[in-house]
């Protein structure tokens, strides 16, 4: 019968409490502020605090009865959700494309698409371009550009090629052509990259506020989440000055800007554990070639 040695069991002893204490580490910033934003400003010191101290949302009721507020969720879900959806779609037919030793200049298009990786035009030439489209003060600010997105691309590239040739060779036998050999064949095979690549997408869409800031910042209706909350936070003084003299004085400038962090945060937390297992998978075998 094997018996660990002391020293064993002394390493996995320390490993166990390096481990934990890393993930307090992490896992007590958002523990704080979820706390901050529903403890009664009124009732909190100016030490740590680690229990909420008398319930109150009122920095939520101030920050959600702004109509805006709403109507920039909406932009922020649209975005997030369509987003995601056209860049697999590129991303992965062109992913499938490149694989194909048969396609005319396969090996240019290869090393052209990794050299983009490493060089960008900039923030002037992209806005001149944007312009030249008329995606300024539109929508599809949001979505065109980052539809094509290199790094997924190779991602889902090394997935397919990790998948056994016998799949394609059967359907190709059965008479499917490249159009259904994708569709049907690899695209459903490659649902773990898939999720991942689509959850780097969506985190990317649902943080970003420099294209609003940069694109769209004249035109409201199509402010998204994250700027309309960039507001909130560069107001937060004055907001809750304002809404003390309306007797709510149980918001404060830092309670707002806690209970901002938390609105930003929760949909992406809430989201995330449904997609951890694809996300984890598609990592470590998209990664893999063989």
């Amino acid at each position: 019968m094997y018996t660990r040695s002391i020293s064993s069991k002394l390493f996995d002893c320390i490993n166990d409490v390096f481990l934990t204490l890393l993930a307090l580490t992490m896992i007590f910033p958002f523990y704080y502020v979820l706390i901050f934003s529903i403890s009664n400003p009124n009732l909190l010191g100016s030490g740590l605090i680690l229990w909420p101290k008398g319930l109150n949302l009122e920095s939520y009721s101030i920050i959600m009865e702004d109509s805006r507020v709403l109507h920039s969720i909406l932009i922020s879900v649209a975005r997030t959700v369509s987003g995601p959806v056209l860049m697999i779609a590129i991303t992965s037919m062109a992913a499938y494309a490149i694989t194909r030793d048969t396609l005319p200049g396969v090996r240019f298009l290869r090393k052209f698409f990794v050299f983009t990786m490493y060089m960008g035009a900039g923030l002037i030439p992209m806005y001149l371009l944007v312009k030249e489209l008329h995606l300024i003060g539109t929508f599809w600010i949001y979505i065109i550009p980052q539809a094509a997105a290199v790094y997924n691309m190779i991602l889902i590239k090394t997935y397919i090629e990790s998948i056994p040739k016998s799949l394609e060779e059967a359907a190709l036998i059965d008479g499917a052509n490249d159009f259904v050999l994708f569709w049907r064949i690899l695209f459903p095979a490659c649902t773990p990259v898939i999720a991942a690549t689509a959850l780097f997408s969506a985190v990317g869409h649902w943080n970003d506020f420099m294209d609003t800031q940069i694109y769209n910042n004249m035109n409201p209706n199509l402010y998204t989440l994250q700027y309309m909350l960039y507001q909130i936070l560069s107001s937060a003084t004055s907001l809750a000055q304002a809404k003390n003299t309306l007797n709510r004085p149980t918001a404060t400038p830092q309670s707002l800007k806690m209970a901002v962090t938390m609105i930003t945060i929760l949909p992406i937390a809430a989201v995330y554990p449904f997609l951890q297992k694809h996300f984890a998978k598609g990592l470590l075998i998209g990664s893999i070639k063989g």
